[in-house]
């Protein structure tokens, strides 16, 4: 049930952001919205993505089961942008609002539109493989996530 580690990267940022932990990147005197977008770039859009990365390509044939898919090259291709995606993430930790809201947006369409493509999944296909379910906690989580703390913050 690795897959629950995604959504709860989600929350522990949210935690760390309200309980004042100093983030990656982040001024040391930043307000707990500017933390939960640092946390937010760096653990789920930065590293989860990374770790997706290899998961999708060295590891295919498991997740493409836990997802209830058989392995496939587009697998690979997944791997491939979410190494990009990651890196990106944790990069724009390190930068000003310009780079958080270039990651923002092609992080959003993917997960935004992985999530709608999940839920279709479980109605259409009774898809609930854990991969596929649950999942869609991150996939709308994390761009919901991405936009309130950009507004809250005053990026937009």
């Amino acid at each position: 049930m690795g897959v629950i580690i995604i959504p709860l990267t989600l929350l522990a940022a949210w935690i760390l952001g309200l309980v004042g932990v100093s983030a990656p990147g982040a001024p040391a005197d930043a307000p707990w919205d500017v933390l939960v977008l640092h946390w937010t770039l760096f653990m789920p859009v930065g590293i989860i993505f990374i770790v997706s990365a290899f998961m999708h390509t060295v590891l295919a044939k498991r997740t493409a089961a836990s997802i209830g898919w058989t392995t496939n090259g587009f697998q690979y291709e997944l791997g491939f942008v979410s190494l990009g995606l990651g890196i990106a993430g944790i990069w724009a930790t390190y930068q000003g609002s310009d780079a958080w809201i270039a990651v923002a947006i092609p992080t959003t369409a993917f997960l935004f539109l992985a999530g709608v493509n999940h839920v279709v999944e479980m109605v259409r296909d009774r898809n609930f493989a854990p991969g596929n379910s649950v999942i869609v906690i991150s996939d709308f989580g994390i761009p919901i996530t991405l936009w309130a703390m950009l507004a809250s913050v005053g990026a937009l």
